[in-house]
């Protein structure tokens, strides 16, 4: 992506409309667990912190969604990742596969516990 985004809004109505819906229900998910979280666009794409700490990004390309949760969080949910594309503290979800929303959202409740 070589575009410059300013909220999270503008880069998730960036991409096709089948994305933009995977975004948007990530993004509600951060919202139901996550009070007092700052949103903004950071590295390029959606970051989300809380207490002035990093809680999760993510990113959309033409064939994956990209979950980055530091490696603590990728450590911690390895089996269940397992079947997936991943970096040291980054995972990728195919966009041909069904998105394993409940796993985000395990994710992001593990990275709140980590962050108190």
């Amino acid at each position: 992506m070589n575009k410059s985004f300013i909220t999270v809004e503008e880069y998730i109505y960036s991409f096709p409309i089948e994305t933009q819906e995977i975004l948007i229900k990530i993004r509600v998910i951060i919202f139901e667990l996550a009070n007092n979280i700052e949103e903004s666009i950071s590295y390029g794409m959606p970051a989300f912190k809380i207490n002035k700490k990093p809680l999760i990004y993510f990113a959309a390309f033409k064939k994956h969604i990209g979950i980055y949760a530091t490696p603590s969080a990728h450590k911690h949910f390895a089996l269940e990742l397992e079947n997936y594309k991943q970096g040291k503290g980054s995972v990728q979800f195919p966009l041909n596969q069904e998105i394993p929303f409940e796993l985000i959202r395990k994710i992001i409740r593990f990275k709140l516990e980590e962050s108190k």
